[in-house]
């Protein structure tokens, strides 16, 4: 039974913390089939990590005395239950109000399973199980959206979950729970705040990459979901690579955690200086990332609950941090891409003006073109634009087509070039809390005199 359940519940954590990031690929498509702003669409993305930061640790606190399979079923349920609602939403609001839900059912549920796993594998392993799947399913949730997106449709990646889930349920109410004597105890610890600070940060800096990068590859490179799901997938394979190093060269958990958000600052400045709009050249930075998540993430949560009661209390603190660190840099970094990217139309258009200037067509292909562009560009302001609309509504004759196409490719270049520069600011300011995150590592810890 053991090497049924324990696994399937081990596959529900991972689950419930890649939604923290798992419709980022999705966005555009969501944005198009509900009809809804850039700034409603973002917050299918926030509501839940913001819901699931806030909920965590009352969660672990109020059913702290209550059946670990009671609450496990009943948030796995939940989550189930607000999974389906997301897949059949028909409106933005619909599927915010589902999402918050989805946090709240997972929030019981990684209370939960935590209990259950160190019930069914015992505490040292299933801790670890426990863990890592947050690991795993952080790294992952964007490739999975983005492939099932790709695939099927944004509805798919709430689909799939729901069988899993229900299957989940039954699972959860058939381990067997022996309660210890120490969480019947009146022993509290305090939060580890250290641990919990630099995962915070380090969260929030790791949003560029797991955010920020996805809409650059999406929306500013024009790659479809599959494309840059598959180009992102660079991120999990690292991080699932850096546990094996570690084990290898045996550093210290603190030379690591450094080294991990060294990393992850190293990657994030890597990516504000890509020298041309292509997959290739982001495949070291995003290496780099995964390497320092993997070496963190999860270091830093077993610090967090290193010997401290209650256990799942102490846990639930690690995932509010890492939640809240999401939704702080979204806040930080989504309105500096945002201004630069303003910022970045008015050098765009100069350049689009002089290449529509220079190339070889005639003068009056060039002004209904020009009008084309204009009213392209000013329809999808505060955007990044796609001109092709404005080539489709403008007549060539045959023979200038060729070089229409042409002018067409230099303007989508420029358009990109224009648009990987905008995006520089925000990476380099995640880089800037990975590396405030590095400085919760080394700063001297403050000795206690006896």
């Amino acid at each position: 039974m053991r090497r049924v359940v324990a696994p399937l519940l081990t596959v529900t954590v991972a689950m419930v913390l890649a939604d923290s990031a798992v419709v980022t690929l999705a966005l555009p498509d969501i944005l198009l089939h509900l009809d809804t702003t850039v700034a409603q669409v973002a917050w299918v993305l926030i509501s839940f990590n913001l819901v699931l930061g806030l909920v965590a640790v009352p969660t672990a606190v109020g059913f702290a005395r209550a059946d670990p399979r009671v609450i496990g079923a009943i948030g796995i349920a939940a989550f189930a239950g607000a999974s389906a609602w997301c897949a059949v939403a028909q409106s933005i609001e619909v599927l915010i109000a589902a999402r918050c839900v989805q946090a709240l059912g997972g929030a019981l549920a990684l209370v939960g399973c935590l209990e259950l796993l160190v019930a069914a594998y015992g505490e040292r392993r299933g801790i670890a199980a426990w863990i890592a799947a947050g690991v795993v399913g952080t790294a992952t949730g964007p490739v999975a959206g983005g492939l099932l997106t790709q695939a099927f449709s944004w509805q798919a990646i709430f689909v799939v979950q729901v069988p899993v889930a229900v299957l989940a349920v039954p699972a959860a109410l058939a381990v067997r729970v022996v309660r210890a004597e120490q969480d019947r105890a009146q022993v509290r610890h305090r939060p580890a705040l250290r641990p919990n600070l630099t995962l915070a940060l380090l969260s929030a800096a790791l949003t560029a990459a797991l955010f920020l990068l996805v809409l650059l590859l999406v929306d500013g490179w024009r790659h479809s979901p599959a494309t840059a799901a598959l180009a992102v997938s660079v991120v999990p394979v690292a991080a699932l690579a850096a546990r094996p190093l570690a084990r290898l060269l045996r550093p210290s958990d603190e030379v690591e955690v450094a080294v991990g958000c060294f990393l992850v600052a190293g990657g994030l400045a890597a990516l504000a200086l890509l020298p041309a709009a292509e997959l290739g050249w982001t495949v070291a930075p995003q290496a780099l990332v995964g390497l320092g998540l993997g070496l963190t993430v999860d270091r830093l949560t077993v610090q967090a609950m290193h010997l401290r009661i209650p256990r799942v209390e102490h846990a639930s603190w690690t995932i509010s941090a890492r939640h809240l660190g999401v939704v702080v840099g979204l806040a930080i970094l989504t309105p500096v891409f945002t201004a630069d990217l303003l910022d970045a139309q008015v050098p765009a258009q100069e350049a689009i003006t002089s290449l529509v200037l220079d190339a070889p067509l005639t003068a009056q292909d060039k002004v209904d073109l020009a009008r084309s562009l204009g009213d392209e560009l000013s329809d999808q302001q505060g955007q990044v634009p796609d001109l092709h609309d404005a080539f489709a509504a403008t007549s060539f004759d045959p023979e200038a087509r060729p070089a229409a196409a042409q002018l067409e490719r230099d303007l989508d270049d420029q358009v990109q070039r224009a648009v990987t520069h905008a995006f520089r600011d925000s990476f380099l300011v995640g880089a800037g809390l990975a590396l405030l995150a590095l400085l919760t590592v080394v700063w001297p810890r403050r000795r206690v005199t006896t």
